[in-house]
């Protein structure tokens, strides 16, 4: 216990550590060490954030994916599913309907689907910008060239959302086909990162094969990539994959992964995810409690949220949906803190 706590107080002193007091710190986990851990990062968190929570409407704008990740539920070769495009005007009344409940920062996120060329995605960030000036674009369509991440970047994007899902190539390829590379989605974040967007990247907790160690080399990736946003949450199966039998991930492992996270990197963007509220209905609470500061609530239409299913029982309605934001501001104030109205923008 002990132990863990000097650890604890070095990692928030020098937001570092070596890969074995990593690995220390994922096998002690004791009821104190935890909860130490949680207060500290509590704590690191209010000095850059307050207690402020920032929200971003999200607006899931494809189900067609190019890819065949094992794990994901809008895999090209899923042929049970319904697939759906949201054109521009359908993307643009959504960022209308968010900016009138609050929302000012608009995360564009869909499968790897090509039909929305270069030219098309401009074409959408410019609209979006033209019409919300105020408003920051969060992007998060998966790998690109650099050129294509360029055109999205001199549009108006301002941020940009790629998980690496495991920094090991062994393990990457266990989660992938063949033909999808971990050194290509590191250099599409190297890309993202010179460019000058507010990127983020991140992994699932407990997914396939995944070891203690492993996770220990997906935090120092992040420690030596230093992205401004981080997003993690726990595996979460989906019944039409190759790890439709497997067991899904820890929420109280995330929630620990979340603290260390955030005393990490302090003024990391940091979101309860909406994995997190599917396995605990209290996920996006205790996820803000661990350290997190942004919450996603669901603004794509209600005839498609039920269609991107990328895990099974993803929530997109409830609390997840932004036209309940009323009722999630008000939890959110239960454990004291506040959601605000503004871009969020990472503090410099």
């Amino acid at each position: 216990m002990f132990k863990g706590i000097r650890l604890i107080d070095k990692l928030e002193r020098e937001r570092k550590l070596l890969a074995e007091e990593y690995l220390f710190m994922l096998h002690i986990r004791d009821a104190k060490t935890v909860q130490y851990l949680f207060e500290r990062a509590r704590e690191v968190r209010q000095i850059y954030y307050r207690k402020d929570v920032y929200i971003r409407g999200l607006i899931e704008l494809t189900n067609y994916c190019r890819k065949n990740c094992f794990y994901c539920g809008i895999r090209a070769s899923n042929k049970n599913i319904e697939r759906y495009r949201l054109t521009q005007e359908e993307i643009l009344a959504c960022c209308h309907e968010g900016y009138d409940l609050g929302f000012r920062t608009f995360v564009l996120q869909g499968g790897e689907d090509m039909n929305y060329s270069d030219d098309k995605m401009v074409k959408i960030i410019t609209a979006i910008k033209c019409q919300h000036p105020d408003c920051a674009v969060t992007l998060s369509i998966g790998e690109r060239n650099y050129e294509s991440y360029k055109k999205y970047k001199e549009a108006g994007a301002d941020r940009f959302l790629l998980r690496h899902e495991t920094s090991d190539a062994l393990h990457y390829r266990q989660l992938h086909p063949q033909e999808m590379s971990s050194d290509e989605r590191k250099q599409c974040l190297q890309n993202l990162k010179e460019l000058g967007y507010q990127f983020g990247t991140g992994f699932m907790v407990g997914s396939p094969f995944q070891t203690p160690e492993l996770l220990v080399k997906d935090l120092l990736f992040i420690q030596d990539m230093n992205p401004q946003m981080i997003g993690i949450g726990p595996f979460i199966p989906h019944h039409d994959t190759p790890f439709a039998s497997e067991k899904a991930g820890s929420v109280e492992l995330t929630l620990y992964l979340l603290a260390i996270l955030r005393l990490m990197l302090p003024q990391a963007l940091l979101p309860a995810t909406t994995a997190l509220g599917t396995l605990d209905e209290a996920g996006r609470e205790r996820g803000i409690l661990a350290g997190a500061n942004v919450l996603m609530p669901n603004l794509s239409p209600l005839k498609v949220r039920k269609k991107y299913m990328i895990y099974d029982n993803k929530i997109a309605t409830g609390l997840e949906a932004a036209e309940s934001l009323k009722r999630l501001k008000e939890n959110i104030a239960k454990i004291g803190y506040q959601i605000v109205e503004t871009r969020g923008d990472y503090k410099n």
